[in-house]
Parts: structure tokens; C-alpha cells; sequence
């Protein structure tokens, strides 16, 4: 009889504590928590890497250190 394997959660980042992420049968994405407040996240914490050498690019979001805040 075949072992069944845990499941493991990955670690997160405290702001996102409690995020999850499922695919249905459809293979639609299924996300816990609203995807606005998801890509907020992601514009704070993780650079653009299409714009990071365009001279024109200003970064309108100043970059905020996330351990302390948010």
C-alpha cells in the first residue's frame, strides 16, 4: 500500500499569511483572498522586470520595506 504524502504548506510572507490557491476541474483558479489586494502585493514587493531598464520608467511606487508595515 502506497504512503500517502502530506500535504506542505510553503512559507509565506506574513502579509499573506492564510493565502491559498486551488485549481477546480475546469481549470479555473480558484484564490482565497481578493485578487486586488494580491496584486497590491505584488506591485510593492516585486519589480517589474520589463521596465527596470527603460530610461522612461519612473517608478511610481516607492518601494516600501513590507517586514514592518502594510
Amino acid at each position: 500500500m502506497a504512503k500517502k504524502k502530506e500535504e506542505v504548506k510553503p512559507q509565506l510572507n506574513p502579509h499573506l499569511q492564510g493565502f491559498d490557491i486551488r485549481i477546480n476541474s475546469f481549470g479555473e483558479i480558484i484564490p482565497n483572498m481578493d485578487l486586488s489586494r494580491l496584486n497590491e502585493f505584488l506591485d510593492l514587493n516585486v519589480p517589474d522586470k520589463k521596465l527596470v531598464d527603460r530610461p522612461d520608467h519612473v517608478n511610481s511606487r516607492p518601494h516600501r520595506d513590507t517586514k514592518n508595515k502594510m
